[in-house]
């Protein structure tokens, strides 16, 4: 199902609001696939973060990796947010946009003089690596470090393997000393407003600021690449629709948001379990249930949105649910947007005789459950 869910979705929606599906070796769960079902669940207090760590590879679990907002429910997860909101404020990460913009000009100045490219390595990867590296303030030396270590946490995250225990292992250790770093030497980088964010004389302790230096690391890179490679990989195959945005880059934004409405970097919601009945369309729910809500089968549904099968780069009905709903709303969902419509206008307007390499009939596709982005995505630049 991974080169192209979209039919098996909509049998799934005419069928049920959920279904029982399996998970992993020996494992099921329940899969939300419908618009308003999954909206409401994605809110619904009975479908709980806090106890899915039970079900969690063990090293996904040490203290500096997992006590994070993804991991917890309220009223624990209202006491993170709001430390967390006040360093991590859309207002900074609006003022971040020159550096988003000149990360990206960077890049892209590597990229002139050459022919073909892989898009997804040479530049959709990069551009948000280096820009949550620099907000968190992760040294440059270190970079190469850390790129290794999320990717083998992200490709073996449910194996279990030895060495995704070492990449975790290594990950906490050094996070847990560039926290006392910028506790000795603070700077103006996001890890710094973290450690000094105060409520009421409560603060977020090292374990907390080590995970949620992961959770932005990991989470907030890799759904970022997925957005920028599913976008050009539909204005490649669409070329008159590329050129109508280069032509008027005001209509980025509103693409974008089709984008990640058409084809959501993040397939599934992170995991939830069942604490109480939960009644989802027709289907109840029994406690103790894992439970995965299907932000991309959600966002096709016909009766959230008109002809949903179809890419309106115009689009402006409905909320699509690319970035979740509820006390987990995506919280990098501003930072998230201004990288996507830098790369995009970027990218049209440098490089505006780029065509495919390759059959884009047949993308490569990532496997997995959770995420849903190019492997790889071979680009002739042209003239240029």
């Amino acid at each position: 199902m991974t080169a192209n869910p979209h039919p098996v979705f909509a049998a799934m929606r005419h069928a049920a609001a959920a279904h029982e599906i399996p998970i992993g070796p020996g494992v099921t769960g329940w899969m939300v696939t419908r618009y308003e079902e999954a909206r409401r669940a994605l809110a619904d207090p009975r479908l709980a973060k806090s106890p899915t760590t039970a079900v969690m590879p063990p090293e996904m679990v040490k203290p500096g990796l997992s006590k994070h907002m993804l991991n917890s429910d309220a009223p624990e997860h209202t006491r993170l947010r709001k430390l967390v909101s006040m360093a991590f404020t859309p207002r900074r990460m609006e003022e971040f946009r020159p550096r988003v913009q000149a990360i990206s000009d960077a890049l892209i100045e590597s990229l002139k003089g050459r022919e073909v490219i892989d898009l997804i390595d040479d530049y959709a990867f990069p551009l948000p690596f280096q820009v949550i590296c620099e907000l968190i303030g992760v040294p440059m030396v270190d970079r190469d470090d850390f790129r290794a270590w999320s990717n083998l946490l992200l490709d073996q995250f449910a194996q279990g393997s030895p060495e995704a225990a070492a990449a975790a292992t290594s990950m906490v250790d050094y996070v847990g000393k560039l926290v006392i770093r910028k506790r000795d030497e603070p700077d103006e980088a996001l890890l710094s407003g973290l450690i000094a964010a105060r409520d009421a004389g409560d603060k977020l302790d090292d374990d907390e600021l080590t995970s949620l230096v992961f959770l932005l690391l990991v989470a907030g890179h890799e759904t970022t690449v997925n957005l920028i490679g599913n976008a050009m990989y539909l204005l490649l195959s669409r070329p008159d629709q590329a050129k109508a945005l280069r032509d008027d880059p005001a209509a980025i934004p509103a693409a974008v948001e089709e984008v990640l409405r058409f084809e959501s970097p993040v397939k599934t919601a992170t995991l939830r379990i069942s604490v109480a009945p939960v009644e989802v369309g027709e289907v109840t729910i029994p406690p103790g249930q894992l439970v995965l809500i299907s932000l991309l089968s959600a966002n096709r549904d016909s009766s959230a949105f008109t002809q949903p099968d179809e890419l309106d780069l115009t689009r402006s009905e409905g909320q699509h649910l690319a970035f979740g709903h509820g006390i987990h709303f995506c919280l990098g969902a501003p930072l998230a947007r201004i990288e996507a419509r830098i790369a995009i206008e970027s990218l049209l307007s440098q490089f505006p005789q780029m065509t495919a390499e390759g059959d884009l009939a047949s993308p490569q596709w990532r496997p997995g459950l959770l995420l849903r982005g190019l492997a790889h995505l071979p680009v002739n630049l042209g003239a240029h």
